[in-house]
């Protein structure tokens, strides 16, 4: 579990560094996809979903 919080964490470092340059390549996509995957893994991943799923629902109720 320690090890995958720091791969996380260190994911998450990159991916804020590669889109904060302005380019996103492929080799940044990896990294954010592997950031997605490990997170994915961890204990935060279902409070992350219910936020995501809660912006979700708020987002589809708003009339233009």
């Amino acid at each position: 579990m320690a090890v995958s919080i720091s791969v996380v964490v260190l994911l998450l470092i990159l991916a804020v560094v590669f889109l904060r340059s302005g380019g996103l390549k492929a080799t940044h996509a990896l990294v954010c996809l592997l950031l997605g995957f490990f997170l994915a893994g961890t204990s935060m991943a279902p409070t992350i979903h219910n936020g995501v799923a809660a912006t979700a629902d708020v987002v589809s109720s708003l009339r233009p």
